[in-house]
């Protein structure tokens, strides 16, 4: 939908720059939604239980991938943030933290393996015992995923540990490590693809939504450009001519989580 005042608009977008614009250099590399990278992060969290702690090392984690283009598919290692030991009740009731994050290939993501060390252990009334892992989990806790990574879009996915199921005691004050776990993904926000043109009118792409103001620099060659991971909802965009002698134009554009929405391409006109 066409705005009444170009200028007046460009003049309110750069008024609520006030903190960090968030520049986004555009490629065509990422001109597709169905190319490009998606960002993943794994969280872990747990439900409650009656344990004083439940510590797990967690040395790995993997992902299986299809990727659209063919390539980087099959397992994978995300690179961990801390590897090393967590203590799950740590991460009850809603909270988690992030084990890894990354950029993989647009596809299908199959599969999880969660790899553990040998440094896992519960404490019960202050007293702590070692938790022993089964020799078939020991290359690898496998678990199903089955989602689909778009390019420009950030997913999350949570390892849920259900610790009060996950620890089996033997007797004799021994207890076993048979992880009970689920996991679920949520995409996060959306994110805006377009062209603009010509590239002699020098253009910039302003976003905006509430407080949040973004802005692209299009591809000088192609005039593609691109915002990524931007929340669900109306944003207002201004394409202005850093030329004079060009007339600025905008528009809005919804955004929906999981999509990477298409604003068309627009030419900037003479004055």
């Amino acid at each position: 939908m066409k705005q009444p005042s170009v200028r007046r608009s460009f003049l309110f977008f750069t008024a609520l720059v006030t903190g960090i614009i968030v520049f986004i250099s555009c490629n065509k590399n990422s001109s597709s939604s169905n190319g490009g990278t998606g960002h993943l992060e794994v969280r872990l969290t747990d439900a409650p239980s009656p344990y004083d702690a439940v510590y797990i090392d967690v040395q790995r984690v993997e992902v299986n991938v299809s990727s659209d283009s063919g390539a980087s598919s099959g397992w994978q290692t995300l690179p961990l943030l801390r590897p090393g030991i967590y203590n799950l009740l740590d991460f009850k009731n809603g909270v988690d933290t992030v084990l890894a994050a990354t950029d993989l290939p647009a596809g299908k993501l199959s599969q999880m393996r969660l790899v553990l060390g040998d440094n896992n252990s519960v404490v019960i009334d202050g007293q702590s015992y070692n938790l022993k892992t089964p020799s078939a989990q020991q290359s690898g806790l496998k678990f199903n995923i089955h989602a689909t990574l778009t390019g420009g879009i950030v997913y999350r996915l949570w390892i849920d540990f259900d610790a009060s199921r996950s620890i089996v005691a033997t007797g004799n004050g021994k207890y076993i490590l048979k992880p009970v776990i689920r996991t679920y993904t949520e995409a996060i926000g959306g994110s805006i693809k377009g062209f603009v043109l010509p590239s002699g009118a020098r253009p910039e792409v302003w976003a905006a939504q509430g407080a949040d103001t973004l802005l692209a620099l299009p591809d000088t060659a192609t005039g593609y450009y691109f915002f990524g991971g931007v929340n669900a909802g109306t944003w207002n965009l201004l394409f202005h001519a850093q030329d004079s002698t060009y007339k600025d134009t905008a528009f809005q554009v919804t955004v929906s989580t999981g999509v990477v929405t298409n604003a068309g391409s627009v030419t900037l006109q003479k004055k």
